[in-house]
């Protein structure tokens, strides 16, 4: 480490909210031009500790030292503070729609902060503002600069997020899990992106991530924490290839393994999914009076061929846009479509009550375990839901006894939570509520389960438990599974079929190991280069 003054240093850094501590005495230094990663699950404290050096914590309790060039920040006037934040140090958070002003366009917003901190003129600020769009990789940064921030894509709102950011020139960047609500190749473009803005204006960046892949590919430096404690820092190098503590290590092992995945069914069995010539269809307004007498059609899903045996996982990839969702959507019968679907060899029929039978037979786990779960319910009430509805001659006796056994399965058990079924979901943890979520497709023994992107919110060691989990319960009760999923790491543990779809299209199909490992398309090449096998 250079003996030169560091640009940013944190000595015993403690914080605390109502007198609970939450980061404990946090050492680290970042010099100019460098790329420092702070890694850790959530609730180990890396975002609070990036937010307190900028001091955006309300209510905290700082204590310590936050130098800045020499300056304690803790001990800077909020006027000063307020010169410091865009114009020295900036920030880009982890959800650009809610960090983004929705009724401002992603231009106003950017030609804001030159206005405030370069004290340019609105016509040059506007000018610049351009001109930051178009070197943060936008296309047609003349048009983007009059958007809305709900009229561009996740990764364009993202750039814009990093223009604004990069508009004051500052020393520091402070990325809060930038690329988390991104596709995989989107991740890598970005991070890629801002490697490169980095080397141009040599600015020093601190990454805030749990995505290891990425921090791979980006870091010079990588600090570990968790539960408020920094345990290990070192080099890149260092770090990933002799971890010293075991927190370290328990991270760096919990990338996906294949080791427990099901042997696959004999593939002359009848499918137990069958999709010939599948369309999806959305009306769309076309511009002028033609609309008056013609109906117009936005095409999801082309003609797409697929078919899943049981005890099978197909999986399902591509980026934003390429028509996943709308399969999983047809699939599970929640939207018109045209060509020829059968589950077991019956069609949706599109009415709830000729349907009720089929939808027992597929249910689906959504990507977000708390936004899926009502937070007006008890464990009890959700689990149990799907038991009513389906079996409505089982006794409360039974009913319970099948919930409490689906909860077990699932590894929540009363022993380890007392009054289990009285509990509401806040009352768990992410891990805990996507196993409820299971708990509540599994409790009515479906066939088939759709999993949406079943991992993707989760920390990386939790992630590796919920996967392992799907993997036993496959094996256990032969079910199939449609894996909605852009994490090519997830696919390999998972899945004996991938599909990979391309604006609609499905451009390569077959054996996971044949596409995920010897690809043939440029598009599969593309996404798989995202998550190199290394």
């Amino acid at each position: 480490m250079s003996t030169r003054q560091a640009l940013l240093e944190l000595q015993d850094l403690r914080i605390a909210f109502g007198g609970q501590a939450v980061v404990h005495g946090v050492n680290l230094s970042i010099q100019a031009g460098e790329r420092v990663a702070l890694v850790g699950e959530s609730g180990s404290g890396k975002s609070v500790t990036a937010l307190s050096v900028l001091r955006l914590l309300e209510s905290a309790q700082l204590s310590g030292q936050v130098l800045w060039q020499g300056q304690d920040l803790l001990k800077q006037t909020p006027a000063e503070m307020q010169r410091i934040r865009g114009d020295e140090i900036a920030m880009i958070f982890q959800e650009p729609m809610t960090a983004l002003n929705p009724l401002m366009t992603v231009g106003a917003q950017i030609s804001e902060v030159l206005q405030l901190k370069k004290l340019l003129s609105r016509r040059d600020a506007d000018a610049r503002a351009v001109q930051l769009l178009a070197e943060t990789g936008i296309d047609d940064p003349e048009r983007r600069f009059g958007a809305y921030p709900h009229q561009l894509s996740g990764g364009q709102r993202q750039r814009a997020m990093m223009a604004m950011a990069l508009a004051s020139e500052p020393k520091l960047l402070l990325a809060d899990e930038p690329t988390t609500a991104l596709d995989a190749s989107l991740r890598l473009q970005m991070l890629q992106l801002l490697a490169d803005l980095q080397q141009k204006t040599g600015m020093a960046v601190l990454l805030i991530t749990h995505d290891l892949a990425l921090v791979r590919h980006f870091a010079h430096r990588v600090a570990v924490m968790e539960k408020g404690h920094l345990v290990e820092q070192g080099s890149l190098v260092e770090v990933f290839s002799n971890p010293r503590h075991p927190y370290t290590q328990k991270l760096l092992d919990s990338r996906p393994t294949r080791d427990g995945l099901a042997e696959p069914d004999n593939p002359s069995k009848p499918p137990l999914l069958l999709a010939k010539g599948l369309q999806v269809l959305y009306p769309m307004t076309a511009p002028g009076f033609r609309s008056w007498f013609k109906k117009h059609y936005f095409t999801a899903l082309h003609d797409a061929d697929f078919s899943i045996t049981p005890g099978t996982t197909l999986g399902v990839m591509g980026e934003s846009g390429s028509g996943k969702s709308s399969l999983a959507q047809a699939v599970l019968g929640l939207i018109p479509h045209g060509g020829e679907l059968t589950l077991d060899g019956q069609f949706w029929q599109g009415s709830p009550r000729r349907d009720k039978a089929l939808r027992q037979k597929v249910q689906v786990v959504f990507q977000d375990p708390f936004g899926s779960l009502s937070p007006r319910m008890t464990l009890g009430e959700i689990v149990s839901e799907g038991l009513r509805l389906h079996r409505p001659s089982m006794s409360e006796p039974e009913i319970e006894a099948q919930m409490v056994s689906t909860l077990h399965e699932v590894g929540l058990t009363t022993a380890d939570f007392p009054d289990l079924l009285n509990r509401y979901p806040h009352a768990f943890s992410g891990g805990q509520r996507q196993r409820i979520a299971l708990a509540r497709a599994l409790v009515v023994e479906p066939d088939l389960l759709v999993l949406d992107e079943p991992t993707s919110a989760l920390d990386v060691t939790v992630q590796k438990q919920i996967l392992k989990l799907l993997q036993d319960l496959q094996k256990k009760r032969r079910m199939a599974y449609l894996l909605i999923t852009h994490d090519v790491d997830v696919l390999r543990a998972m899945a004996h079929w991938v599909l990979v779809l391309k604006k609609g299209h499905i451009v390569e199909t077959g054996l996971a190991e044949n596409v995920l490992n010897r690809p043939e398309h440029d598009y599969t090449r593309g996404l798989l280069a995202a998550f190199p096998d290394d």
